[in-house]
């Protein structure tokens, strides 16, 4: 019918447009923002994508900053709103304002989603601009004005939750393989092994974004805490062994598009897929992850470029200070103790703020988890050796302390963690 009411639309059109793609567009968006009619507006807006995903990225930037200053607020009027408000707080005067405050660009582009595809051209054109801002500093705001639509659009009640397994559409499936993130699969036959009886793989999807992940989690189902990502991914299903698991282990957390950055979605999701687990298996009793510590290189160079821990030797220091030893066993071997106190250290001091240093310590820590345990030569590919000397953590998502950890850590920034990780972070191994 949305296609139909699009055709219907374009005789209503003026394709009188001779300059530049980019202005022609520009002059197409202000025609959409003035126009009445619904069909015209949907074959208009239609038109306008169209043209626009044809161009290449420099035509498509240029475009982006003749919309940024075309359709930016009116300061003066906002100003002239504000002050009506101030005067005399009614109804009306705040009705005013909050027409003042509304950009004039979020209203252009609720117009383009209603072309067939808009929300999925928008969510790219958002990706352009996060990759845009360095160079062009003044797309800020413009950015801004995106993220808070797509915020709206993507809440989590619109949101879609879904199992992935074997019998889902191909089309999703080489998504999996296109955006994973964190541990590449390398091909159908590594897909085929995560999406085997003992593995669960869920994702959240979107009506307008029908065949997109927007994000997934893999699930291995394991007797016991899971210490090595290798031995998990690579394990066969004959290999695992014949008991009953009893933990879910997360082990990949991928965000798909890169134009809903900073819109959360990984929270939801952890909860959602333990729900479903438990539901599906009653004697899956624990939930934890198995997670990369991708800030510790940075810090540990940066550590030991400053004023290195008391407790390190020379010998240490020297080591640390090579090139290439993350890379060599002998050397990596030699630093185990001394690496395992820093990562601790590192996962329970190190703070920006009031909150951990490291990325995937606040996502997790932040919904509630706990540090249960650090694992050595747990990941030992390029990526690996290179982010954290090999080492991973298990963070716990135990049922009955997620809500006091997450208050804990919210209110007061305390990390929650186990016995063993906190004497290990007091030098005690």
């Amino acid at each position: 019918m949305l296609n139909a009411l699009v055709e219907l639309g374009r005789q209503y059109l003026d394709r009188s447009g001779t300059g530049a793609p980019a202005e022609n567009i520009v002059s197409q968006c202000r025609d959409l923002v003035s126009v009445g009619g619904e069909a015209s507006g949907t074959a208009l807006a239609s038109e306008i994508i169209g043209t626009y995903r044809a161009l290449d990225r420099s035509d498509k930037i240029d475009i982006l900053r003749l919309l940024n200053t075309e359709f930016a607020m009116d300061t003066e009027a906002l100003a002239e709103a504000a002050r009506r408000y101030a005067q005399t707080p009614d109804d009306d005067a705040l009705r005013r304002l909050e027409a003042a405050i509304d950009s004039p660009r979020q209203e252009l582009f609720r117009r383009l989603n209603m072309a067939p595809g808009g929300t999925a051209a928008i969510v790219q054109m958002r990706a352009l601009l996060i990759d845009s801002l360095k160079e062009y500093p003044e797309l800020k705001a413009f950015e801004a004005d995106l993220r808070h639509l797509l915020s709206s659009w993507f809440n989590r009640g619109f949101l879609q939750f879904e199992r992935i397994d074997w019998r889902t559409p191909a089309v999703i499936l080489e998504k999996l393989i296109l955006y994973e993130a964190v541990h590449e699969i390398s091909g159908w036959t590594d897909l085929r092994r995560r999406l085997a009886e003992d593995r669960r793989c869920f994702g959240f999807f979107h009506p307008a974004l029908p065949d997109e992940p927007l994000i997934f989690v893999e699930v291995a189902l394991t007797n016991g805490l899971a210490g090595q990502i290798q031995e998990l991914i690579e394990t066969t299903p004959e290999d695992a062994g014949g008991e009953t698991p009893d933990t879910a282990i997360f082990y990949s957390i991928s965000n798909c598009q890169a134009g809903l950055a900073g819109i959360s979605f990984g929270n939801f999701l952890i909860k959602q897929v333990a729900d479903a687990v438990q539901r599906e298996l009653p004697h899956i009793k624990r939930f934890a992850t198995l997670s990369p510590i991708p800030g510790f290189r940075r810090w540990l160079d940066g550590t030991l470029a400053g004023e290195p821990p008391e407790f390190l030797g020379e010998d240490d220091i020297d080591l640390l200070k090579r090139s290439g030893w993350r890379e060599n066993e002998v050397m990596r071997q030699q630093l185990k103790n001394t690496l395992m106190r820093l990562c601790a250290q590192y996962l329970l001091h190190a703070k920006r703020g009031d909150r951990p240093l490291d990325p995937v310590a606040r996502f997790h820590l932040g919904n509630g988890a706990s540090v249960e345990q650090i694992n050595w030569a747990a990941d030992l590919s390029e990526k690996g050796l290179g982010q954290s000397a090999g080492m991973m953590v298990n963070y716990l998502y135990d049922s009955a302390e997620i809500v006091s950890n997450h208050e804990s850590f919210v209110r007061n920034g305390e990390i929650a963690a186990s016995a063993a990780v906190t004497k290990l972070a007091a030098g005690r191994l």
